[in-house]
């Protein structure tokens, strides 16, 4: 069975902006992987699909910009007309409505209980391109109200996060904070009060549940607004306990969402507040909090998810409510990175347990750790980007990130040798005068120079290879071919090989360190694992920071240098 038309007429469309971002030279591959990420549903015919896109490459592959200019704009479609550049840095973005440059004001609302991780690119770099192009401003607000026992606002975050949208690059214009603006929450809740819009509720949380489900009122929905407002009274005078009553914002009980019938706007809490303290008893709902600030912080427009729905309608009943104009919402959809397991609160609970090397571990996928793997953060906001405002779903692999990433620092990154789990190979025969050989630091960047290796008699190999090829001839890489014993020793053991000859010849390639000046090398895995090896003597010489390829094995960045008798170079594995 064929693709569908309209799967030929987006490869089309993505092969001509891809050949036009890059003068007229398509690349199958980014048209593959953009289409695959965007479509999930065709990676079943995932063979097909890529023969038809490299059809289309090699049709279009070499045009002139011109002609592919004019083809795209034949096709029509979100990438037709726009500019070359900004085809090129970004998917698909609406207009904003409304919008007039130098008067935008976004926000950023997180709440501080982790480091803001690769979930929360979206948020960032979408909202900092609209900012860009609009001349705008961003706000960042912590929603750090109460929360609750098992999420609670804590105190080391606001300056973390702060951090954070630094290393990101996306600078906020101001910066707040819920939990000194909670006295301003109280007249608006009072206006809705008396608009009739709210009652005090103190039936059990239970009995509210069942009730709310079956569309039944509670029986102090009937009060008067007068009665109400004895009982905002009484809630802010600290007559009630935590749990005994809460402030109720009076909708449809036949609303077909359950949960929208009748929601919390304030909650009494006696926990103890990071920034406050105890200061204040009566908490606002996140939901009516925004319904404030949005109008009172001046927000213009409110980008975020669209699993956050039932706050957007939460915002616009109660400014319908009060007759007051707020900003409009504009959504995406789920952007999930399939290797990403991010859970904020078990990466908090395992940092905290100091399971975890801090919030740069790793396994959190916070920016952090994504710097300190050596991914850069524009290649990130590139990544991000690339998926624009789509309602969509998405699940890409981290190869999509990865392969931004490489466009970036594979030209500068030189390459050495590092094993994993060696075992020492002691060569008979092996010539006397190979004991260095001059290896270039790229294979295709001269002008990043050369350097000296020591080779053998004696080497370093992977256990893992050397099982792979035992009683085999192999070609050490770049060096000479040997025959191997058929018995392999485990990790730390020695193994004896014979030389077989110079001849560069069509064998398996194994790679090696040397073992005159091998240093010893401890590279964290993305896992959180270790994998404990040796790497040729230069990497000594690399600083902290420096992002090294590991031949065969990928992309590392320094974070410990090595010195006689001290602990092994710490790399952090970034990616293939």
């Amino acid at each position: 069975m064929s693709l569908p038309p309209e799967v030929e007429q987006r490869v089309r469309r993505l092969a001509l902006a891809n050949a036009i971002e890059h003068d007229g030279r398509a690349e199958t591959g980014p048209v593959l992987g953009r289409l695959l990420a965007t479509e999930p549903g065709l990676r079943s015919r995932s063979a097909e699909v890529r023969d038809l896109v490299s059809s289309v490459v090699a049709e279009i592959d070499g045009l002139p910009v011109p002609e592919l200019e004019d083809r795209l704009a034949s096709l029509g479609g979100p990438e037709a007309g726009r500019p070359k550049e900004e085809r090129a840095a970004t998917g698909e973005f609406p207009e904003l409505p409304g919008a007039r440059h130098g008067a935008v004001v976004l926000r950023l609302a997180p709440f501080p209980n982790g480091a803001l991780h690769i979930g929360h690119g979206r948020l960032l770099y979408v909202n900092d391109y609209y900012r860009q192009k609009y001349g705008g401003r961003i706000l960042l607000v912590f929603d750090d109200t109460i929360g609750s026992e098992e999420k609670r606002a804590e105190p080391e975050f606001f300056d973390l996060i702060r951090g954070d949208c630094e290393l990101a690059g996306v600078r906020p214009d101001a910066v707040f904070y819920k939990s000194d603006r909670v006295p301003l929450f109280y007249p608006w809740a009072r206006r809705v009060i008396e608009r009739g819009g709210a009652y005090v509720c103190t039936c059990a949380a239970d009995l509210l549940r069942e009730r709310r489900a079956a569309g039944a009122a509670c029986p102090e929905r009937s009060q008067t607004v007068e009665e109400t407002l004895d009982g905002w009274d009484r809630m802010l005078g600290n007559a009630y306990g935590p749990g005994e009553a809460v402030l109720r914002l009076r909708t449809d009980l036949s609303d077909p969402d359950p949960a929208f019938r009748d929601r919390v706007l304030f909650r009494i809490s006696h926990l103890e507040h990071p920034r406050v303290g105890r200061k204040y008893s009566v908490w606002p709902m996140l939901e009516f909090s925004w319904a404030v600030d949005d109008v009172e912080l001046g927000v213009t427009h409110v980008l975020r998810g669209k699993e956050l729905v039932i706050e957007d309608r939460m915002q616009r009943f109660i400014w319908d409510l009060l007759g007051v104009s707020g900003p409009p919402f504009l959504h995406w959809g789920l952007l999930r990175v399939r290797e990403a397991k991010v859970a904020k609160s078990k990466a908090n609970r395992e940092v905290r347990s100091g399971l975890y090397d801090g919030w740069a571990d790793p396994r959190t996928w916070s920016l952090r750790s994504l710097d300190r793997r050596g991914i850069s953060l524009e290649a990130l906001r590139t990544f991000i980007l690339s998926f624009g405002m789509s309602l969509a779903d998405i699940e890409v692999a981290a190869e999509t990130l990865y392969a931004e990433n490489r466009k970036r620092i594979d030209p500068v990154a030189v390459r050495r040798a590092f094993v994993a789990a060696p075992v020492r190979l002691e060569v008979d025969g092996y010539p006397f005068d190979l004991a260095e050989v001059d290896l270039p630091n790229h294979p295709d960047r001269p002008e990043l120079g050369r350097r000296t290796v020591a080779a053998g008699p004696a080497f370093f190999l992977a256990h893992s290879d050397l099982a792979d090829h035992a009683g085999g001839e192999v070609r050490l890489k770049d060096l000479v071919n040997v025959r191997l014993p058929v018995e392999v020793p485990p990790p730390g053991g020695v193994l004896r090989a014979t030389f077989a000859s110079r001849e560069n010849r069509r064998l398996p390639r194994l790679q090696w360190v040397g073992v005159a000046g091998a240093v010893p090398v401890d590279l964290l895995g993305v896992d959180g694992d270790h994998a404990p090896g040796v790497a040729e003597r230069s990497v000594r010489e690399l600083d902290p920071g420096t992002i090294v390829q590991f031949e065969r094995v990928g992309f590392a960045r320094v974070e410990r240098t090595w010195a006689p008798g001290s602990e092994p170079v710490r790399l952090a594995f970034g990616h293939p």
